[in-house]
């Protein structure tokens, strides 16, 4: 139940209705008793600047943001966080005795689900990843932070591909590869990411990469979560790879932003749950 004491937070994006973020945060602030309310707010580029100031107008505790705010909203805010500033995006926003200050949790919402249901060690892995867009980044820099040997990216656009790397190459070793070389990236990698779109509801038959490039010492790894098995992971699990879907990510920076705005650990577990069973409803 709302009332005057409501602490409210929300979700800035364009569009916003098929987000799962609602339902996922209050379920989360229900689980806890905490008194928060999660809402929607779909904010057009043109009005980013006026909703960002409405945000202390209106006492919001924090916001979530997304496509297409991740990269607009950060010269709006106070204070980045190192790691968001590396990524080039924010995805949360904590608001700190009325100071704005930017946050990314995809990339450690992502590696903290890798670890977590693989159970890899992230310093033995050689990453071959598909896609250098936001959530690309994001990954990227977390899991080069977090030791890995090495990280491949594979993208249609070299200039894409190229500006990720260079922004990489300080902290791990990275290299581009060049068309006709992506079989030859993923044979001896031990973790293939894809971070792009492809393979998403409603074109759920296609396939980042071919399948003859699968084989079964790769953990594969799929940012998207609708469908719950993309054809990429079932293709992986065929032949006997580990797997890895995109849930997990979105639970996890879910609870990462839940615990920056509440300093109250997050109830992940319900959070999954409630996202997992609006996923099946939804492909029923």
């Amino acid at each position: 139940m709302i009332t005057s004491k409501t602490q409210l937070v929300g979700l800035f994006g364009h569009p916003v209705s098929h987000s799962q973020s609602p339902m996922m945060q209050n379920a989360a602030f229900s689980e806890t008793g905490l008194g928060y309310a999660y809402a929607a707010f779909d904010v057009e580029p043109d009005n980013l600047e006026d909703a960002v100031a409405g945000i202390r107008a209106l006492g919001l505790k924090g916001i979530n943001v997304t496509i297409p705010h991740k990269v607009a909203i950060m010269p709006m805010l106070d204070e980045i966080d190192p790691l968001a500033k590396r990524i080039g995006a924010v995805n949360t926003v904590v608001i700190e005795d009325g100071r704005l200050i930017g946050y990314n949790t995809d990339g450690m919402g992502y590696v903290r689900s890798l670890v977590e249901e693989t159970g890899i060690e992230l310093e033995q892995q050689i990453v071959t990843m598909v896609g250098a867009g936001g959530a690309a980044r994001a990954v990227a820099f977390t899991l080069a932070e977090k030791g890995v040997k090495e990280i491949r990216i594979i993208n249609r656009s070299l200039e894409r591909a190229t500006l990720l790397a260079e922004s990489l190459k300080s902290i791990v070793s990275t290299r581009i590869v060049e068309q006709g070389e992506g079989k030859e990236a993923i044979a001896d990698a031990s973790l293939l990411i894809n971070t792009t779109s492809i393979g998403m509801l409603p074109n759920v038959n296609e396939m980042p990469v071919p399948k003859e490039w699968l084989h079964d010492q790769l953990t594969v790894s799929d940012l998207i979560y609708n469908p719950l098995e993309t054809r990429l992971l079932a293709e992986a699990k065929a032949i006997g790879a580990r797997v890895h879907s995109g849930v997990g990510m979105f639970v996890n920076q879910g609870a990462l932003a839940f615990e920056l705005w509440t300093g109250k650990k997050a109830p992940t577990e319900a959070m999954r749950q409630i996202v997992l069973s609006q996923l099946t409803k939804t492909a029923e």
